[in-house]
């Protein structure tokens, strides 16, 4: 989740909704502007005993903080305490139970992509190797329960922790047991953010079957290939699913700025704190009436950090994020950025993913996302056909995109071998959570201790 900072710029106050749609407008870039931005999440365990470590305690999570600072990363504080570290590959940040997210920089090629998380990953196992600290690659915590867990001191975890029991049986499992991996990229118009956005939307449940990585709970197979995915479907309806009116006719900003402004409140941050808004509406607030400030305004950090707590299956900031995929280990996380710039940034490539998609009724939409988490490439598309039947041609059509686009390392070599881990799934046929769940089954014998052993990076 997004971790506010104070910029000590002048922050323009809002004075009608046109200035909310201009939010979207401004994020329109010419091609040769076009960025990758990758986000991923690993669960923190001591090795020693597998416990999730506090923030406090020795060797825990603020001391693995402060342990990265020797990289050149710079501390980021709310109040007195360490939240999250920035630096040229982008941000470091704590998900609400200590889950540590790298927020990449937004990069040219998938070649820096992959060579940014390995610097990363280098930097996080060094300072766990010296804190007996290991990093889990899964889509949820396999064996921890709630009560299990920590809380990281921030505040808008303090409001969200609150709310989120009042609109959903699932939104503290959400905060607190998942992990996954997102991209995030450009568009040049609002046709282009249109066509990309209806794209992205109808494969989401694709990426959600190719990524499955969360077949355990507390201990125990849970009858699911992608928990994590399932959970969302009890979080929060007002603020999450796969939003019907992108399909529809006229789509643009203006129709995205309404759905965002009928998304209740989290809260206002004023003055280095965070103020519980949680159910108001931002409606209010731009009348200058919102219960909790009176009389005053929001400003564009203010709807900003309103647009980072709506959670559909596609999100839209001042660009495009993708967020169907369960977290996993290192090769899988350059998977994901390739398969969303092979399908989305080159045109070719774009209408042709559109044409696999445009027929698909609303109806069977919604089921395939509703069978996803359980299916996985199983899930059904209608006329009789499973998301296997076009896993391998979307896949393919990914590989051309990413041809198109040649970019090259210093060995010669395009963006398309970043595929290869999906190149595996479809031609076994199996995701790695049903990989999982043969072990456990199989060689492990219900011993899914193995898997900190096996999935770690």
């Amino acid at each position: 989740m997004s971790t506010r900072t104070d910029s000590g710029d002048h922050d323009p106050v809002i004075e009608s909704r046109d200035q909310l749609i201009a939010a979207f407008s401004k994020g329109e870039k010419s091609k040769d502007r076009w960025r990758i931005g990758t986000e991923h999440e690993k669960f923190v365990y001591n090795r020693r005993d597998h416990h999730a470590p506090s923030y406090e305690e020795k060797g825990g999570i603020h001391t693995l903080l402060i342990g990265l600072t020797r990289y050149g990363w710079n501390p980021v504080f709310e109040g007195e305490n360490i939240i999250a570290l920035s630096g040229a590959d982008g941000t470091i940040s704590l998900e609400p139970a200590g889950q540590l997210e790298l927020s990449g920089a937004p990069l040219e090629n998938l070649h820096q992509t992959c060579a940014e998380t390995g610097r990363h990953l280098e930097q996080v196992k060094y300072v766990g190797d010296m804190l007996g600290l290991g990093f889990l690659g899964l889509g949820m915590w396999p064996d921890k329960t709630r009560a299990d867990l920590p809380i990281m001191p921030k505040g808008r975890y303090e409001i969200m922790l609150r709310h989120m029991p009042r609109v959903g049986s699932m939104g503290l499992d959400m905060m607190l047991r998942t992990c996954t991996i997102q991209t995030n990229l450009d568009y040049g118009s609002e046709a282009d953010m249109a066509q990309k956005f209806r794209v992205s939307l109808a494969l989401q449940p694709l990426a959600t079957a190719l990524f499955a990585n969360s077949p355990f709970t507390e201990g125990k197979p849970n009858g699911f290939l992608s928990y994590r995915s399932h959970i969302w479907s009890d979080t929060d309806p007002k603020r999450t699913g796969m939003l019907p009116f992108v399909f529809e006719d006229g789509f643009g900003y203006e129709r995205y700025a309404d759905y965002a402004l009928d998304v209740p409140m989290y809260f206002v941050y004023r003055d280095g704190q965070y103020i519980d808004a949680s159910g108001h509406s931002f409606r209010d607030f731009l009348d200058g009436k919102l219960a909790v400030l009176p009389g005053e305004k929001p400003t564009e950090k203010d709807w900003e950090d309103h647009l980072s707590t709506a959670f559909p299956e596609v999100r839209m900031k001042s660009f495009l994020e993708m967020r169907g995929a369960d977290g996993g280990p290192w090769n899988r996380i350059c998977a994901l950025p390739a398969l969303w710039v092979g399908l989305l940034y080159d045109q070719g490539a774009l209408d042709a993913a559109w044409d696999v998609v445009k027929d698909w009724p609303m109806e069977e939409r919604q089921i395939l996302r509703d069978s996803v988490p359980k299916l996985g490439l199983d899930a059904p598309i209608g006329g009789g056909r499973k998301l296997r039947d076009i896993a391998g041609q979307v896949v393919d059509i990914a590989r051309s995109g990413l041809a198109s686009r040649a970019r090259l390392n210093g060995a010669g070599d395009n963006e398309t071998g970043y595929l290869s881990f999906l190149d595996e799934v479809v031609a076994s046929g199996k995701t790695n959570a049903e990989r999982l769940l043969e072990r456990y089954h199989g060689e492990w014998q219900g011993d899914l201790s193995r898997v900190y052993g096996e999935e770690s990076f």
